[in-house]
């Protein structure tokens, strides 16, 4: 969904077309919809098992846990015989010798804190994230007709028109309102319950800049009018935001397995494969290293956070504040791993408040007769365009050069790319290299302690790197062993 969107945004930039403000209102709704979604599922079920060891649930008291979750959390499940039942479900699992989907963990590790009762109380909100993230998803099928892969953005507008009736409003509210609440009832609190046991991470797993882009504009004026504000922040200052200008945008190859040494601007970006040995002396990997006047840039929920924390965004400032408060740590404690996890759910709760506000704003329109969802465009000869957003992972931009009406040059800049990119030209390292440094590992071999800090990435290489047999087009499944 995400790449649709920055797609139809450059060649939107290209051919001059603005779209009608319910288009604007929609794609709003459906890339907040994304990160409700898409980041309930990273802390519950791809970097929550970082913090919680689930076979020491078996040893907690199910009274005890009831207990604990009555003074943690408001959900709407729970009870000695509830939390019962999910002990004997996940002894199921072990005794079985098949774990299922907690099998690649390091269970019984030192680094894990938590104790037994707080386990089983995460583990069952594991479970029941499984069930209200596919209601999340639904979100999208609303206006998308599907999700993942929606089929109603186009360059010009959306498509859903038949789709702006009471029954769907109220639909993609009812769905809204349920996951909204599962944020604030559960995931918020079990953000700051796991955390409190983790406040040395506060110090563990940082970088140095940070970039957002910035995305939900409230108007057709962008940047002013984006909800979640774009800005670059250096040497954590956050008092010398700055506004960022994507011409500063460079990628180096110079460790990247592909042709050439030379940095260059996504419009004359190149992407032309050279294979060779892997050496971290020379080139030792297939992402390119992304860089903002020559700078390394973290991208994603603490880029965004920090920026419209410095900017003075209320509803991220309240909810920061918050946080931080009840952990009893201070502001420089966002820079880290522990900050990052935070940052990602705190964005979840203020987009989601928008989100509603969105709907209210797209019926005000519809009351009023306006029901103009696309404008008429027509493809130019030759032109360039850009379009950047905000992605649940980071900064996300598509740059288009157009000639003789048809693509000429195409070239996109990922989350993972600005992340998990090597050593640039000048050996300055990528945003997760420098976050790795210093981080303490009780036992070298299960390095939970690594997995912490690259999974509050949320790291995806598929996004940035697509290998093919360019003979046969055939795509190959390689096992690392």
């Amino acid at each position: 969904m995400v790449h649709y969107l920055s797609s139809v945004r450059a060649v939107e930039d290209a051919v001059g077309v603005e779209i009608p403000d319910n288009a604007r209102i929609i794609r709003n709704l459906m890339h907040g919809s994304q990160f409700q979604h898409d980041h309930i599922v990273h802390f519950y079920h791809l970097h929550a098992l970082d913090w919680v060891d689930v076979v020491s649930a078996l040893k907690a008291d199910p009274k005890k846990t009831a207990a604990l979750a009555d003074n943690v959390s408001n959900a709407p499940w729970g009870g000695t015989n509830y939390y019962k039942g999910v002990q004997t479900r996940v002894k199921t699992f072990v005794d079985s010798g098949q774990l299922g989907p907690f099998t690649n963990a390091y269970w019984g590790h030192p680094a894990y804190k938590l104790p037994p009762e707080a386990n089983l109380m995460a583990t069952a909100h594991y479970i029941e994230a499984l069930r209200l993230q596919a209601k999340a998803a639904r979100m999208h099928a609303v206006f998308g007709a599907k999700n993942p892969h929606l089929q109603t953005f186009v360059v010009g507008g959306v498509t859903c028109v038949a789709d702006l009736t009471p029954d769907r409003l109220a639909e993609y509210l009812y769905l809204w309102k349920e996951t909204q609440d599962f944020v604030k009832n559960v995931y918020i609190p079990d953000l700051l319950a796991v955390a409190s046991f983790y406040k040395d991470w506060g110090a563990i797993g940082g970088t140095t800049n940070f970039l957002a882009w910035g995305d939900f504009p409230q108007s057709g004026k962008e940047p002013e009018s984006l909800f979640m504000p774009r800005g670059v922040i250096y040497n954590r200052d956050l008092k010398g935001v700055k506004m960022p200008e994507q011409t500063k945008v460079n990628e180096h190859v110079a460790h990247a397995w592909y042709e050439g040494q030379d940095a260059k601007h996504p419009y004359k970006g190149e992407t032309k494969p050279q294979h060779g040995k892997y050496d971290t002396d020379d080139k030792y990997s297939w992402f390119k290293a992304p860089r903002y006047e020559e700078k390394s840039c973290e991208v994603g929920p603490l880029a965004r956070v920090l920026v419209a924390y410095a900017r003075g965004h209320k509803g991220i400032q309240a909810a920061v504040n918050h946080a931080l408060t009840t952990l009893s740590i201070p502001v420089p404690a966002l820079f880290s791993t522990l900050g990052r996890t935070a940052a990602r759910a705190l964005e979840t709760l203020v987009i989601g408040q928008a989100i509603e506000g969105w709907v209210m704003e797209l019926i005000g329109n519809l009351k009023k007769g306006n029901t103009a969802t696309y404008t008429p465009w027509k493809m130019p000869k030759n032109a360039i365009g850009l379009g950047l957003n905000d992605v649940p992972r980071g900064a996300l931009g598509h740059w288009i050069q157009i000639e003789n009406g048809k693509i000429g040059n195409y070239q996109y800049v990922v989350p993972s790319t600005w992340n998990l990119g090597p050593r640039d030209t000048k050996g300055v390292l990528g945003p997760v290299e420098e976050a790795l440094i210093g981080t303490p590992i009780a036992d070298p071999k299960r390095p939970v302690e690594v997995l912490r800090t690259v999974h509050s990435f949320d790291p995806c290489v598929a996004c940035g790197v697509h290998v093919i047999d360019p003979d046969s087009n055939q795509v190959y499944k390689v096992k690392a062993l």
